[in-house]
């Protein structure tokens, strides 16, 4: 009966380290959160492709335009 003290002594003790606590690893950050998120990539590629197509004919019917009334 008397190591029981002795030993919750040491436990304790033992317990009271310096050391700090190991630092976790971080986990990987995903690549895609969703299996939607690189379709979703791909349809708004396209949609600033349309943009700049949409802009280019703009410009050209505006150029031809001109070209008409003059």
């Amino acid at each position: 009966m008397k190591c029981l003290p002795l030993a919750l002594c040491v436990f304790a003790l033992g317990a009271c380290t310096d050391k700090p606590p190991p630092t976790q690893p971080k986990p990987p950050t995903p690549v895609s959160s969703t299996p939607f998120d690189t379709l979703r990539a791909t349809e708004q590629r396209a949609k600033n492709v349309q943009k700049i197509i949409d802009s280019a004919a703009a410009k050209q019917r505006k150029a031809i335009d001109d070209q008409q009334q003059q």
